[in-house]
């Protein structure tokens, strides 16, 4: 399957569902960490969390700064945001899972995020007023059943996901966002 074509979209009821913690790394969750960067780099996406693939296990990969010749991924298992503060900030988000639309998401600009990595050290990554304090946040609520647009009003919510559907039907691929 083309990294493309693995991409759950929305309305996809495993986008809704709370994953379960990973008891033990494995070779399959470092096939599936592994499976998660191509993916997510090939859709020239940020960040990606297990849910978008279909897995239902807490694991979340992110590359907020990779150009064609460097990469910086993170890869984080059981991730848990330990402190969201500081002035709340709206930034426009694509996701994956809803191409073709931008959404305007409001969110704490400082993160702490503690988590495994795949060797099962515990990390801790911390960011603020930047893309990595906004992906962290992002990727983490997927693996709680949370989307960006369940962070819209009610009929925000309604226009954003007609603007999904009429995206959808152009012809929108993962990693293409609208305006």
């Amino acid at each position: 399957m083309a990294p493309a074509e693995d991409i759950v979209l929305a309305p996809d009821q495993r986008l809704k569902t709370e994953c379960a913690p990973i008891e033990e790394i494995t070779d399959e969750i470092r096939d599936l960490a592994d499976r998660m960067l191509e993916d997510m780099y090939a859709t020239e996406g940020c960040g990606l969390a297990a849910p978008q693939v279909g897995e239902l296990v807490q694991l979340v990969v992110i590359d907020v700064d990779y150009t064609k010749n460097k990469r910086n991924p993170y890869v984080l298992v059981n991730p848990r945001i330990v402190v969201a503060d500081g002035e709340e900030r709206e930034t426009g988000e694509g996701c994956l899972s809803f191409p073709g639309i931008t959404v305007r998401v409001s969110r704490p600009s400082h993160v702490v995020v503690e988590a495994r990595n795949l060797d099962g050290d515990l990390m801790r990554y911390e960011a603020q007023d930047n893309l990595m304090a906004v992906c962290l946040q992002h990727e983490i609520d997927h693996l709680h059943g949370v989307t960006m647009v369940d962070h819209l009003r009610p009929l925000q919510r309604v226009r954003k996901m007609r603007e999904y559907e009429e995206a959808l039907a152009a012809g929108a691929k993962p990693g293409e966002v609208g305006e």
